[in-house]
């Protein structure tokens, strides 16, 4: 009784811990203490970052699916969600949890500031800087030193993707913020501008089949991007690598299944079924 009773008034110490620019954080009490108490159990885990990528992937499961969380308020905050998760949210929760264990500073505060640093253009705050198109987030993280592009071996990185991305620009009603301020869509767009022509290196769907190669090459606990064909994007959906004795699998937050899930499909078996997606690019956490 005494060590549980400790344990509760360390949890509420490290999640009462106000982060760097609170101001511009918006979370709930049950948050903070999430994060705290998936720390604790991270203790005892392998000391790498793809287990732990697996790891607080896993113990997201069953979260609900809810979509366009960041864009509840007027302006733009730091969201910590663990509550609702879409598949951004989802990923970019497990990485910044990822790295504040790989660090050695599994604090709330620090999680806030990875989840800042991920999510955002060099960590500024604002609706222009939150990376909204997967090749920018690439980009961005790879230059930032939190993410590798990973693009061969070929094979079976066999295929190559020409990034068309204006999707944001021409479906402005879509976003309240960019209808708010007619200012931000110009920095979308250059943020597009940024990407396109961009000609990364995938693994095609006939590739994903379960062999040594792909073993060999595809690691627990990578991100994996959906790379689709439909007009002005150039990756559908996010998810984290889990290797299965069948072969590779995906765990994600699921518009289908509404939750986050270790999808029992095949991600070959996903990609079959869906007709606009093409294969994956993946980015490997550090």
């Amino acid at each position: 009784m005494i060590r549980r009773s400790l344990f509760a008034v360390l949890l509420l110490w490290a999640a009462s811990t106000i982060p760097t620019s609170a101001q511009r954080v918006d979370y709930q009490k049950a948050d903070s203490l999430r994060v705290v108490s998936l720390f604790k159990k991270a203790s005892g885990q392998q000391h790498s970052m793809g287990n732990y990528m697996v790891f607080f992937g896993r113990q997201l499961r069953g979260v609900p699916y809810v979509a366009k969380t960041l864009e509840l308020n007027k302006e733009e905050r730091l969201v910590v969600n663990l509550r609702q998760l879409d598949c951004t949210t989802y990923v970019e929760t497990v990485l910044a949890l990822s790295r504040c264990m790989m660090q050695g500073k599994p604090t709330f505060s620090n999680y806030c500031t990875q989840l800042r640093l991920i999510r955002y253009a060099r960590g500024v705050v604002s609706y222009p800087t939150r990376q909204h198109y997967f090749t920018y987030w690439i980009k961005q993280n790879v230059s930032d030193g939190i993410v590798k592009d990973i693009q061969s071996p070929n094979p079976p990185f066999t295929a190559r993707q020409t990034v068309k991305a204006n999707y944001m620009t021409t479906h402005v009603s879509q976003y309240p913020l960019l209808v708010a301020h007619p200012a931000f869509v110009g920095k979308i767009k250059a943020m597009e501008q940024s990407i396109t022509g961009m000609k990364p290196r995938y693994i095609p769907e006939q590739n994903l089949k379960n062999t040594k190669l792909l073993r060999s090459t595809v690691h627990d606990g990578d991100i994996i991007g959906i790379v689709t064909m439909k007009a002005g994007l150039e990756i559908s959906h996010l998810g984290i690598a889990v290797w299965h004795k069948d072969g590779l699998h995906m765990l994600n937050a699921s518009s289908m299944y509404h939750k986050v899930v270790e999808d029992n499909n095949l991600l070959y078996t996903y990609l079959k079924n869906k007709k606009t997606s093409t294969g994956i690019r993946i980015a490997r956490a550090y």
